[in-house]
């Protein structure tokens, strides 16, 4: 089953379209077109609940920590969702119906349902001031949602695929898939600046500290860019990387390889072991508490569970349907596999 990307790329080679995860899917029952987005999932600490999102239903499944999943209707076409753990608040954008609802966590029911004005795609919470920015597609505009009041404003920031959060700094950045650079914004003052990349099509990121780590898709390489300095170290990986995950405890690094169908281990910014996994891996999801990463290679309908202290394959996971994310309740350690599709999320215990 082919994967195809979102509509602005596809005049991109169909290797390059392979390995992006916002892309059109096909399915083999009921077929459906949408958006997909890594961040399909996200985690209440403070409810101690996993929202994933189901755009087939236009809703929100909730798993709470006992008990069994609640579906909460939410836009048309749900794409990824992002947590406010000070406010309780779950924010869920639906490209389908260009908007953003608003879930109050402690109900589980929609409070607010607020506009965008274009294809909502990616989102980040900056949980200090309460505010939410929502990357929409072909839009440049990114639209910033005051939390306390559910109001939203537009800041011409250029197209965008990712959208990351910098507390530590105050800054947010927008990644676009189609440059070699970045956006740095400071949102107090309104100012805007370009930092380069290392290279182009930009996807997987991680950030730790003063170090923002970017996989560039057309190469081998990530990008390890000082956003003090933004001095740009590229770090060879395997090829075509195109997911990154952070393990904060040890500072180790882990890639996915789209080409050659491996994780690349780096510790210290080097490469210190290369796992082999099913083919075409597109996504990372690490239990640091069980010491476990899963990776989801959608085109083969499989998630690869590896033991990070060993680093060796320990299960290979078979899903119904293209698993392109996976989700990890921390407190059962209850893995779900993401899918777009009649099945919306496949479990795997522990």
């Amino acid at each position: 089953m082919a994967f195809l990307n979102r509509t602005h790329l596809l005049r991109l080679s169909l290797a390059l379209l392979c390995v992006s995860g916002a892309r059109l899917a096909a399915q083999s029952v009921d077929p459906q077109l949408g958006l997909i987005n890594r961040d399909a999932s996200a985690y209440s600490e403070k409810l101690g609940k996993l929202y994933i999102v189901d755009p087939v239903r236009d809703s929100v499944a909730m798993i709470p920590r006992s008990g069994s999943p609640q579906t909460i209707k939410v836009g048309t076409r749900p794409d990824a969702i992002a947590v406010n753990n000070l406010t309780q608040m779950v924010y869920v954008v639906n490209p389908g119906s260009k908007s953003v609802s608003v879930i109050d966590g402690a109900k589980d029911e929609v409070v607010a349902t607020i506009d965008t004005g274009a294809r909502s795609y990616a989102l980040a919470v900056d949980e200090s001031v309460n505010k939410v920015y929502v990357a929409n597609t072909f839009s440049t505009m990114l639209t910033v949602i005051d939390g306390a009041t559910n109001t939203a404003s537009n800041i011409k920031t250029g197209s965008a695929d990712a959208v990351l959060v910098d507390q530590d700094r105050k800054r947010v950045y927008v990644l676009t898939y189609e440059s070699e650079t970045f956006t740095e914004l400071d949102p107090v003052s309104g100012a805007i600046s370009k930092v380069p990349a290392g290279a182009l099509h930009l996807w997987g990121h991680a950030r730790q500290g003063k170090k923002l780590y970017i996989a560039h898709i057309q190469d081998s390489d990530i990008a390890a860019i000082d956003l003090e300095t933004h001095a740009v170290r590229n770090i060879h990986t395997g090829a075509m990387p195109c997911a990154l995950a952070l393990d904060a405890d040890s500072g180790q690094i882990y890639v996915a390889n789209y080409a050659d169908g491996t994780v690349t281990v780096l510790k210290n910014e080097l490469p210190v072991a290369t796992i082999k996994v099913a083919a075409h891996p597109q996504a990372l999801t690490l239990d640091a508490a069980k010491g476990l990463l899963y990776v989801a290679s959608p085109q083969e309908n499989l998630v690869t569970v590896i033991e990070m202290r060993s680093r060796k394959v320990v299960r290979r996971v078979k899903v119904p349907v293209q698993p392109y994310a996976v989700a990890v309740h921390p407190i059962t350690h209850i893995a779900y596999a993401v899918s777009q599709g009649n099945v919306p999320f496949t479990k795997i215990e522990p």
